[in-house]
């Protein structure tokens, strides 16, 4: 029993490296709320959202942790922030960055997944996320 537990640990920790990639993208993907604020600034006619909006659009998430998690998103070149200083109050937008849109495709893969092998919704089934109101 021992020896089976020291392989279990030994493979655990050689494919947990946190020079492995997979390691390395979870540390800020899987974090909580960011794949939902990635796929609100996504959302919409309009190629950027402020603050607020994604806040009302994510009601239970705390203002710290959305700004800390914009932050993040930002320093990890998912996401912009573009600020107008010509008007008051002064105007807070993000959009998503190339690398950001793309990684939106990894979110409607887990769409899929989700809709062929979880859950059954008829609506989404049939709408791209960008056109969402859920």
């Amino acid at each position: 029993m021992y020896t089976r537990l020291f392989i279990i640990d030994s493979i655990l920790k050689y494919t947990m490296d946190d020079n492995c990639t997979v390691y390395k993208t979870m540390d800020y993907i899987s974090k909580k709320w960011t794949l939902l604020i990635l796929l609100e600034i996504y959302k919409g006619k309009l190629s950027k959202k402020r603050y607020s909006e994604i806040k009302n659009k994510i009601p239970d998430i705390t203002p710290k942790i959305l700004s800390s998690r914009l932050k993040e998103l930002e320093n990890e070149g998912l996401i912009t922030k573009h600020i107008d200083a010509t008007s008051f109050p002064v105007k807070s937008e993000y959009a998503l960055t190339k690398v950001g849109l793309d990684f939106i495709g990894i979110i409607k893969d887990i769409k899929s997944w989700a809709l062929r092998w979880k859950i059954h919704n008829k609506l989404c089934e049939q709408l791209d996320c960008k056109d969402c109101d859920l």
